[in-house]
């Protein structure tokens, strides 16, 4: 059957996945029209979808960036202090940061710790402790997401 589109815009002759791929771009597609079945259709129930705002894989030693999504830097500011700027601003300070380092032995634990927070950026410190008080240090790798 061929393929025609009317006076309307109705298309008509289109089996799924017709299209060739890369076809339908991300401004073609109606706000709220990916839901979570569209995704991966492994998700259930009816509550809302949030996608990281901004993530950052990074070496704790300097800073250096592994990998990333929507962050421009990070800086070590001291040990175990690190800024990480975001690419693109978030809308406020209102959102959710969760981190999680590398550590050297398992007989030491991790904490990234949240310092303070600005749409455009975010500062977080890491701590350890093996044994006594916890310390500052540079984890090998730090991972942080943004959720907002």
């Amino acid at each position: 059957m061929p393929i025609t589109i009317d006076g309307t815009g109705s298309i008509t002759g289109l089996s799924a996945g017709g299209l060739p791929d890369l076809s339908v771009q991300t401004a073609d597609l109606a706000d709220a029209a990916v839901t979570a079945t569209k995704l991966s259709g492994a998700q259930s129930g009816s509550a809302p979808i949030y996608g990281a705002r901004a993530w950052v894989n990074f070496a704790g030693a300097t800073g250096t960036i592994n990998a990333s999504g929507n962050v421009s830097g990070v800086t070590r500011n001291s040990t175990g202090t690190y800024t990480i700027t975001f690419a693109t601003a978030m809308a406020d300070a209102n959102y959710s940061v969760v981190g999680t380092a590398l550590l050297a032995t398992a007989a030491q634990y991790a904490n990234v710790k949240l310092t303070s927070v600005a749409a455009g950026s975010v500062q977080i410190t890491t701590t350890t402790q093996s044994s006594g008080n916890p310390a500052v240090f540079d984890p090998s790798v730090v991972c942080v997401t943004i959720f907002r």
